[in-house]
């Protein structure tokens, strides 16, 4: 699950990353409400953590102008004010949940799994692609009676093939949406997790196997025998 935190006291920001990174999910972080809408219009994340009180846009207009994108993410209103009027607002605004500081990383931990289980009518378990499935609990790639386990960036990038099956992914998508906006990461990084896919696929024995199309990016396809 990806995560953008739109938060602009730094430790606190950072803090609520690494609480959601320990939970093996993706926190991207930025610090003012320009950068949060612009990042959160990208479509790329599964819930959004906005505060209320940040710099160049409150957390009320990003969560409305999202709205206005028809962008329906579902957003997690953070505040230090604990005033119905606020909450009011934030909900009106479009906001799905509304949280006030100080609070348990528990609580917002179970806050942001409820939300991202709104983000669909169904939570799947799993997704299937020809003759492999992924198991998206356990992160277990399985074709008949073999399976395997995925590494996190393998799991992310494979999730990511499956669910757009046939459609060419480009690279720089991946980079973006497995390791974030802010990485160093390069193309070579996609390709060295692409071939341990691979590898993985011919331990399986799968017919699928991922095709290159050139200055382009990836995608599944479907070995004819």
């Amino acid at each position: 699950m990806r995560v953008l935190i739109v938060e602009d006291e730094v430790r606190l920001a950072e803090a609520l990353g690494h609480i959601i990174a320990e939970q093996r999910h993706s926190p991207d972080i930025v610090y003012n409400g320009e950068d949060g809408l612009q990042y959160a219009l990208s479509g790329q994340y599964d819930v959004i953590v906005l505060d209320v009180m940040l710099p160049k846009r409150s957390g009320f207009e990003v969560v409305k102008e999202l709205r206005n994108h028809k962008n329906a993410t579902p957003v997690l209103l953070l505040t230090a004010k604990d005033e119905i009027t606020d909450k009011v607002t934030g909900l009106d605004c479009g906001a799905d949940d509304y949280m006030t500081k100080p609070f348990a990383p528990e609580e917002l931990l179970a806050r942001i799994r409820a939300l991202s289980r709104r983000k669909g009518d169904v939570l799947l378990e799993e997704i299937t692609f020809a003759d492999l499935i992924l198991n998206l609990s356990t992160y277990n790639l399985t074709r008949g009676a073999k399976s395997v386990h995925l590494g996190f960036k393998e799991f992310e990038i494979l999730k990511i093939l499956m669910a757009n099956p046939k459609i060419v992914i480009p690279k720089e998508d991946l980079l973006t949406k497995v390791w974030g906006v802010e990485s160093r990461a390069e193309d070579n990084n996609v390709e060295a997790y692409i071939s341990f896919l691979r590898k993985k696929f011919f331990f399986l024995g799968s017919k699928v196997s991922i095709g290159t199309i050139r200055k382009v990016g990836y995608r599944l396809e479907v070995d004819v025998l």
